[in-house]
């Protein structure tokens, strides 16, 4: 029976992950590879998908079709569209008429299997066997949902690249999912493709400083204000490093007018403040810029540029962001932490001159425990088993350089140590104190 690949992206990085992963023989053979391209962004109708990316024609070739998932499924919006379980059968009959597929055996390779699209996606195929692949940090956090059965079981691998060497993967590795590496090399030649595909880039002055803008003010982390701020504070560092030439790269859905101010603030710092294309990767700009710093708050970028480009990057408001993160399961929290804990603060430059990307075994010993505490506090009903780690780690490392990854609200719900002052951390081990506490925790229920 023929055999056809469903490829599911909803950015230009993704498609270059799968792309590298297909380049390094990763997937099965098929007789068919269909890119399905999702545009996931609020108003999809104003903002060009990914297949209209400037380099995208480099990715075209490996695949037999481009589909697109917003005419599949129009009017409805693709982070906002599942099946019902009763139209399934429906669907998969449709889109098996609409695409092609005939009686093939479906296999599907989809991103973030836990929100839409990729799980509307999964749901309409129920017996095709899947494959996730991440591309980014959230791969080092815990699975987001609590996901059906019916899903997890059909799940072979979790594909994900090597952004900081010595780290396993937290995500689907409660339903024993193995993890596997797209191979740096093969990525970093499928990004050098994209590059060399735009023939007419603008000009952008190289050897200073790259600033990688989030809009973090869409994800009600941070206020536009502070954002914005946040921003600010890139330039005023990138410049106290001594950088007289600085390109910001914003995130693509900001407003335009941040990226003004920062060209009047680069301008009172005696520096050029130059605006990159929101909608190329950073890390084909690394490529043209060939900057000797790279700065921003948690973004993916800025490991993708330490561990595959080897360029020197710091960090900036993370500390913020820690604060502001709500409720404590956000998925961002793994990011984020991964980016204060290993990356130097911009506003230290000794630091940031003298950093060195950690060594396999440091991060193994000292993030490694670290995640998997924060993990378990995220999730403790789905990573259960990671508790002990937990209770060790906080036992024997919660201090003022830690504190910021935990709340103590979070510890206390728990019953983790660190919830309590320590003269106080002989009541949660009180059994009275345990039998008064739930009492209490049934009324406020019935309230």
């Amino acid at each position: 029976m023929p055999r056809t690949q469903v490829f599911l992206a909803s950015t230009l990085f993704g498609a270059a992950t799968v792309a590298a992963a297909l380049d390094a023989g990763l997937f099965a053979p098929a007789d068919r590879r269909l890119l399905l391209v999702s545009n996931n962004a609020p108003v999809p109708e104003i903002s060009p998908a990914l297949d209209a990316a400037p380099g995208f024609g480099a990715l075209r070739g490996r695949f037999d079709r481009v589909l697109s998932w917003n005419d599949t499924i129009a009017p409805l919006h693709p982070s906002g569209w599942s099946p019902r379980p009763e139209d399934v059968p429906l669907w998969e009959r449709h889109l098996r008429r609409l695409w092609g597929l005939g009686e093939d055996e479906v296999e599907l390779v989809v991103e973030s299997l836990h929100v839409e699209p990729a799980l509307a996606l999964v749901n309409v195929f129920p017996g095709a066997p899947v494959e996730v692949y991440a591309d980014g940090l959230m791969v080092y956090g815990p699975t987001r949902d609590r996901l059906d059965s019916l899903v997890t079981t059909r799940v072979d691998r979790v594909l994900h690249l090597d952004l900081v060497p010595g780290l396993r993967p937290l995500l689907l590795s409660e339903h024993d999912v193995p993890a596997g590496l797209v191979p740096a090399d093969a990525f970093t030649a499928v990004l050098a493709e994209i590059a060399e595909y735009d023939t007419a880039p603008a000009p952008l002055p190289e050897g200073g400083a790259l600033l990688l803008g989030q809009y973090l003010s869409a994800l009600d982390i941070l206020t536009a204000a502070e954002e914005e701020e946040l921003h600010v504070g890139m330039v005023r560092g990138a410049v106290a490093a001594g950088h007289r030439t600085v390109v910001f790269k914003p995130h693509p859905t900001a407003p335009a007018h941040w990226s003004r101010r920062l060209e009047r603030e680069a301008e009172a710092l005696g520096a050029e403040l130059t605006v990159a294309g929101a909608s190329e990767p950073a890390e084909v700009l690394f490529l043209r810029v060939r900057p000797r710093l790279v700065a921003g708050c948690f973004s993916t970028a800025l490991f993708t540029a330490s561990a595959l480009y080897g360029l020197p990057v710091a960090r900036v408001g993370t500390g913020l962001v820690l604060e502001r993160l709500s409720p404590y399961p956000n998925s961002n929290r793994v990011p984020v932490t991964i980016a204060d804990r290993l990356l130097p603060d911009l506003e230290d430059l000794q630091a940031t001159r003298t950093w060195r990307p950690p060594t396999a075994e440091q991060v193994a010993r000292d993030l490694t425990p670290l995640l998997r505490a924060v993990g378990y506090c995220m999730q403790p009903q789905t990573y259960a088993p990671l508790r002990d780690d937990a209770v060790r780690y906080l036992t024997d490392n919660l201090d003022a350089g830690t504190w910021r990854y935990f709340s103590r609200r979070r510890l206390a719900s728990l019953a983790l140590p660190g919830a309590v002052p320590s003269q106080l951390a002989f009541l949660p081990d009180n059994p009275a104190v345990r039998r008064v506490a739930r009492r209490i925790k049934r009324v406020a229920s019935r309230r």
